[in-house]
């Protein structure tokens, strides 16, 4: 598989600018986290009663690096699925409204739940986060299919999130 394979088949705009709007909004996510985490992990979070299928910390970072990287690569070939003109034009603005959606959701989960330790709220919003992936790869299956494929294991680890942190919520 060359770098050519995983392009888009349409037309769309200059690749340097493709790769900072898909890279950039994903970085500073990335980055706002593990600053919000850092702090927390061998303090509060280490006091909290977890479940048995809790997962050892180093597998969170370890997961999210290669999620991230999925959800970087997957903006990338949906802002590389670009439409030219029309009704179809706005469905992938849809999609990439969506997209942000998400990320933003993404990125309000570890400040709601490690420093500010709002346990209930973060089920809440990571129960949304979860809804909104998987609206996301609806919408962007019909403009890149491996763009909304990239998004599956970022929505299943989500979901898997969703019942862990529900289960931090009631032992807490």
């Amino acid at each position: 598989m060359t770098f050519a394979t995983l392009a888009p088949e349409t037309s769309a705009p200059a690749m340097p600018l493709r790769l900072a709007a898909a890279i950039l909004p994903v970085g500073l996510v990335a980055f706002l986290s593990s600053l919000a985490t850092a702090s927390h992990i061998d303090s509060w979070y280490a006091q909290l009663a977890k479940p048995a299928f809790n997962p050892p910390n180093w597998a969170f970072p370890v997961a999210w690096t290669l999620l991230y990287a999925m959800i970087a690569l997957s903006a990338w070939r949906l802002l590389g699925a670009r439409p030219r003109t029309g009704p179809s034009r706005g469905g992938w603005w849809l999609a990439l409204a969506a997209f942000g959606v998400q990320l933003a959701l993404n990125g309000a989960w570890t400040p709601t739940f490690f420093a500010a330790h709002a346990i209930g709220l973060a089920v809440l919003l990571s129960a949304a986060l979860f809804v909104m992936i998987l609206w996301t790869i609806r919408l962007s299956w019909r403009f890149d299919r491996a763009a909304a494929w990239l998004l599956v294991p970022y929505a299943a680890w989500v979901g898997f999130a969703t019942v862990l942190t529900t289960a931090i919520w009631r032992l807490n």
